[in-house]
């Protein structure tokens, strides 16, 4: 999961104007076609040129730290006190405008689970995971397969589609807006309203509003009738939270687990469609599909750049003086492919004769990682989904060269843009055999 897109908030007063680097350090731009066409080649000459922390400039021209070292990012993420998510901490907002592009991605101190650092943190994670954890598995995939098959229905007679726009943009938030207790008539509005925030065009404040008037609605109606969703647990919780709290938290859990499983969805399957080696998958090798899913986290993950933490004090790492109140992005595509834990992974893989290895930093890692539930929720929903499309459309192939897949521009976000297939037309479920 990457952070969801968030209102865009007001910076708060005061904080110092320090600069991490001065001016002509070298900085490395985070933008460019770099990011999104070879990012690896990107990192790599980065790791080569700075080492495992680097110095990068923010769209503006402000700074921060990239950390692509993966003992470098576990210490940061394993260290709570001495780099929080504690966006107050930034010791730049007094330079930043307030329509600054990137300011929803970042964020100001707000009442969510995503939101918060420390105790605050805390208490909302006690309130959410146990909710997220209740969900019944079995549920899930039952949900996931009938969406899949609308789906793959809307789509299957005709012999072509775009399995970006059609399947797994829409699929995850269908099933998440089920999970949460929204009736499906609105989860088809909520797909609607995150795709225009991802888009983060000129409708993303009007999305936001929809978005957040979507989950105040739940709640108020969950708390006259509870069922058995997310939004009724965690209205159940003990401690007693404001309605704004669990809209915000709701809205923390969709967005969040939205793109980046869609995206997970996408390279899974773009990796089967081009990569001889995942080909068996094609043709119902369950193990393929899994293997792919598990190769796409170290290679080609969802989330390549995660903001960020912040340095509660002046401190040393890789090689680099942070300053109290710099930001640190954490480069988790980046650090899965440091050769240092490459190596390692690689011959304990060999040793162990097994086909995948879970250490990567793909959910992020410490305290504010993506919590296990909400892991393994948006794994149900992105294996079953490839699963199920596979099963429903077992000829699927590229209709373009793979040389034409475009990815979406974005140094933070990994994922295509569309993914153009054909194959046999196919009856749909309701038709009669």
């Amino acid at each position: 999961m990457t952070n969801p897109s968030s209102a865009t908030p007001v910076p708060p007063a005061g904080g110092g104007g320090g600069c991490p680097m001065g001016s002509g350090s070298g900085a490395v731009p985070l933008s460019g076609p770099g990011f999104h066409t070879e990012p690896q080649a990107l990192y790599r000459s980065m790791r080569r040129d700075h080492g495992p922390v680097v110095p990068v400039e923010l769209p503006g021209g402000f700074p921060a730290w990239l950390v692509i070292g993966y003992r470098e990012l576990h210490q940061v993420t394993s260290d709570g006190e001495l780099y929080p998510r504690d966006v107050s901490l930034w010791n730049q907002w007094e330079n930043i405008p307030a329509d600054w592009p990137l300011l929803p991605m970042v964020g100001t101190p707000m009442p969510s689970i995503y939101f918060t650092a420390g105790a605050e943190h805390r208490r909302h994670v006690e309130m959410v995971v146990p909710a997220l954890e209740a969900a019944d598995p079995f549920e899930i995939r039952q949900h996931c397969e009938q969406l899949a098959d609308r789906l793959i229905d809307a789509v299957c007679s005709r012999g072509t589609a775009d399995l970006v726009a059609e399947f797994a943009e829409p699929l995850p938030v269908l099933v998440l807006a089920r999970l949460v207790g929204f009736p499906d008539d609105e989860g088809a509005d909520i797909a609607q309203v995150l795709k225009d925030l991802a888009d983060g065009g000129p409708g993303a404040q009007k999305a936001h509003l929809r978005f957040g008037e979507h989950m105040h609605r739940l709640v108020a109606a969950k708390r006259a009738h509870p069922g058995d969703d997310v939004t009724s647990r965690m209205l159940a919780h003990p401690e007693p939270f404001t309605d704004e709290e669990y809209a915000l938290d709701l809205m923390a859990i969709t967005a969040a687990g939205h793109l980046t499983t869609a995206d997970w969805i996408g390279n899974s399957t773009r990796l089967m469609l081009t990569e001889d080696q995942f080909a068996d998958a094609l043709s119902g090798g369950r193990h393929s599909v899994a293997e792919a899913m598990n190769e796409v986290l170290w290679e080609d993950g969802p989330t390549q750049i995660l903001a960020g933490r912040w340095a509660s004090r002046d401190a040393r790492l890789g090689g680099q003086n942070i300053a109290r109140g710099d930001m640190l992005l954490l480069g988790l595509g980046a650090a899965n492919a440091d050769p240092h834990i490459r190596q390692q992974v690689t011959d304990q893989v060999v040793r162990s004769g097994q086909g995948g290895n879970s250490s990567h930093m793909a959910f992020s890692h410490g305290e504010y990682r993506c919590p296990f539930p909400a892991q393994e929720i948006a794994e149900i929903i992105a294996r079953t989904g490839i699963e199920v499309l596979l099963d429903r459309l077992p000829d699927l192939e590229l209709a373009v060269p793979a040389t034409e897949l475009m990815r979406r521009p974005s140094a933070f976000l990994r994922g295509m843009t569309a993914l153009p297939v054909r194959f046999t037309p196919v009856r749909t479920t309701g038709d009669a055999l």
